[in-house]
């Protein structure tokens, strides 16, 4: 899929790559979702399905984290407060923390569902010139900003997901 470049087609990106990924989810047996069968995102750890969805939440809090102190006029720490940008494995087990509590596959996806909803309509709220008129964060515009944080982290997640539901024997979820 190609870099979008403006809100259609960031929209378009973020939609089409949730919805391929929701169609993965919907394949993942709830009784193996919290096994630790997956590598993580740190070298050398392993996740469960459920973490991975944990990660997935954990992104899209970020980006609505950031438009929140953005409108406050408050300062916005890239990518969290207390992380670096080299620090990402870390922030990823912080993610994992964050939602370990929620035991319930359906629970995950249904919060999943929810903050893709939530971010989808924070983007309907901003211009094409808004979202890739200028530089946001550094270089990149806030629509690439979004997107590295939704779109991509979906598809990531939907082939790490394919390849674990094929060594279970699941080939159908291709997605």
């Amino acid at each position: 899929m190609a870099v979008p470049t403006d809100k259609a087609a960031l929209l378009a990106a973020m939609r089409d790559e949730y919805r391929r990924l929701r169609a993965v989810l919907a394949r993942v047996p709830p009784e193996r979702a919290f096994a630790r069968e997956l590598d993580g995102h740190a070298k050398g750890s392993r996740m469960s399905a459920a973490d991975l969805l944990a990660y997935l939440l954990g992104w899209q809090a970020l980006v609505l984290k950031w438009h929140r102190l953005e409108r406050e006029g408050a300062a916005i720490d890239f990518p969290d407060a207390g992380y670096r940008w080299n620090q990402l494995g870390l922030l990823a087990q912080k993610f994992y923390r964050d939602y370990r509590e929620i035991g319930d596959w359906a629970r995950l996806c249904a919060m999943l569902d929810d903050s893709q909803r939530q971010v989808e309509a924070l983007v309907e709220g901003f211009s094409d010139q808004a979202l890739y008129g200028r530089p946001w964060y550094d270089k990149w515009t806030r629509g690439r900003m979004i997107q590295f944080n939704t779109a991509s982290p979906c598809r990531n997640a939907r082939g790490r997901l394919v390849a674990w539901l094929k060594t279970l024997g699941q080939v159908r979820a291709e997605g």
